[in-house]
C-alpha cells in the first residue's frame, strides 16, 4: 500500500490589462496509483510592485526565480516593457 502526494500545475492563467499570471496547483492524493483526494490552491504575480514612503515612488520587477520554466517563459513574453510601465503608471495613480 502506498501512498503518494503530487503536486502540479494545471492551469496558468494570463489576466487584464496588466497581464497579471494566475497559477492554480493541484495536490493529488493517490493510494496504489488511485486518486483519492484532490485539491486547488491559487496565486497571482503582478509584473510589478509598487511602494509609496508619501514622497517617493520605488518598482521592482517581480522575481520569478522561483517560478516553473513554464511559467518564466510566459512572464517573459507578456511582461514587456510597455506592460511594466502601465503598470507602474497604474498602482501610482491608485496611491496617491
Amino acid at each position: 500500500m502506498a501512498i503518494t502526494k503530487e503536486i502540479i500545475e494545471d492551469k496558468i492563467e494570463i489576466v487584464g490589462v496588466h497581464k497579471n499570471i494566475q497559477i492554480r496547483n493541484a495536490t493529488i492524493i493517490k493510494e496504489d496509483g488511485v486518486e483519492l483526494t484532490r485539491s486547488f490552491d491559487r496565486k497571482s504575480l503582478e509584473c510589478v510592485k509598487t511602494l509609496y514612503d508619501g514622497t517617493t515612488f520605488t518598482h521592482t520587477d517581480t522575481d520569478i526565480s522561483g517560478e516553473s520554466t513554464e511559467v518564466k517563459a510566459i512572464a517573459n513574453a507578456v511582461w514587456t516593457d510597455e506592460v511594466k510601465a502601465a503598470k507602474k503608471s497604474a498602482n501610482e495613480a491608485s496611491m496617491v
